[in-house]
């Protein structure tokens, strides 16, 4: 089929580089000349494992080009996905202006049946208008369809390849059949493809955002209480997460959630609820709570050093807002690695991808007052304390006599609970987790 792809942002290299993966012709949109040239070259803008060799076959092959031109990109595609940012306002409220204003170009220049795909994560409501907002400038017969993304940042690929459901939203058979067509090579298993309207579409991606970080916020809760009482979280977890009706998934608890789906989606989500004057409680909850648990690490680092922190050399493990991404946006490190400043330590910062991407968000003159090195011995050589705030897989199973010779005190706040507590205590560290017991040396 041949496929148009405007936004070469996160969500839309993945869907053109996977739609171009499985034999069809795919023809990308971006409005940044540097990007574009940086495409052209091979160069992603992301980092996600198992993107850049299936991007490298498909241009090389020829499936997957690049272009500033959308007229050019409308004029060869049969479908045209829109993977726009949708940032969200001061107030939650999603910003739908590129969405829109390319809809508007759209109308301008289509001259033949279309479909128009919302991939982009957008209000209930949008699609409507999407459709709107292209008819204003045309007669020409079109379809606009819902069809939002469900992945993971780390394991995108393998989620757009082999996903556990593809959702659909359109009232247009015409349309339907031809979502089913494109869609068909990616659920050979028999997971399934699910037609609905579009605001039930567009509601669903928001409704399963929202519930995850629900999960997750309840269980940085219970975590919280188990440090209260003397319980051990990972205990409660594996007690609960045996519960089908439950399931083991987003129970471990930390400090917060981030990245950019679940804190704008459950924003989103709230402010649309809001708007039809619906208090949806649970969520303005989930929200207070992250907020409050992203920098619930920062007490216990204080407590430790007697309320003082000027002058203590703190080392940061892990930057981005999960592993196996450069993203970072909301991550709870911005907020950590913030408030360690503003109590006057002096902070050296690690991590595998996301160093570049921290320094943006942070800010390139408060970044100039964190030391960031190349590798997990630098970040904690002459430390008085580690701080773990991503849990990737190198940091899990460290060698902790080498970790003591390094630092100048061994003690670990761990946000992340990487390490076993029998272990951790005969390696003589002071240790503090979330929702278990502290170790003391």
């Amino acid at each position: 089929m041949k496929i148009g792809v405007v936004g070469t942002g996160y969500v839309g290299l993945v869907t053109g580089t996977c739609f171009a993966e499985t034999g069809n012709d795919v023809i990308c949109v971006d409005n940044n000349p540097k990007k574009l040239d940086a495409l052209r070259n091979g160069v992603l803008p992301i980092y996600e494992p198992g993107l850049k060799n299936i991007f490298d076959r498909s241009v090389r092959e020829g499936r997957l080009n690049f272009t500033d031109n959308l007229k050019e990109a409308v004029d060869k595609s049969d479908i045209i996905f829109l993977c726009l940012p949708t940032p969200p306002g001061a107030n939650g409220q999603a910003d739908l202006q590129f969405v829109l204003n390319v809809a508007g170009e759209i109308g301008k220049i289509i001259t033949s049946y279309k479909v128009i795909v919302n991939k982009s994560t957008v209000p209930v409501g949008t699609a409507d208008k999407v459709r709107d907002r292209i008819l204003e400038n045309t007669s020409v017969e079109f379809d606009v369809v819902s069809n939002p993304e469900f992945l993971r940042e780390g394991v995108a690929v393998e989620d757009f390849m082999k996903p556990e459901r593809v959702v659909v939203g359109t009232r247009s058979d015409r349309a339907a059949k031809l979502m089913h067509q494109l869609y068909e090579p990616f659920v050979r298993s028999g997971n399934p493809i699910i037609i609905m309207d579009e605001r039930s579409s567009e509601l669903t991606k928001y409704a399963a955002n929202a519930f995850l970080a629900t999960k997750i916020t309840f269980m940085n809760e219970i975590a919280n209480v188990c440090e209260l009482v003397g319980a051990d979280v990972d205990n409660v977890r594996r007690g609960i997460g045996t519960d089908s009706r439950i399931g083991k998934r987003f129970l471990f608890p930390g400090i917060g959630y981030g990245g950019s789906c679940f804190p704008k989606d459950v924003q989103a989500l709230d402010f649309t609820s809001d708007e039809y004057g619906y208090n949806f409680q649970i969520l303005k909850s989930v929200m207070n709570v992250n907020e409050s648990q992203k920098v619930s690490i920062i007490p216990k680092v204080k407590n430790h050093f007697g309320g003082d922190l000027k002058g203590k050399n703190i080392g940061i493990w892990g930057l981005s807002f999960k592993p196996e991404t450069d993203d970072v946006r909301e991550a709870p490190s911005l907020y950590v690695v913030d408030e360690l400043l503003k109590a006057g330590a002096n902070v050296s910062a690690y991590d595998p991808e996301a160093i570049e991407t921290f320094k943006e968000a942070f800010g390139v003159e408060r970044s100039a007052s964190i030391r960031f090195v190349k590798s997990s011995k630098d970040a904690i050589k002459d430390v008085d304390a580690l701080v773990i705030c991503t849990e990737w897989n190198e940091f899990r199973r460290p060698d902790f006599i080498e970790m003591k010779s390094l630092m100048a005190s061994p003690v670990i706040f761990d946000g992340r609970n990487l390490f076993d507590l029998e272990r951790i205590e005969e390696s003589g560290f002071t240790y503090h987790s979330v929702g278990r017991r502290s170790v003391n040396a």
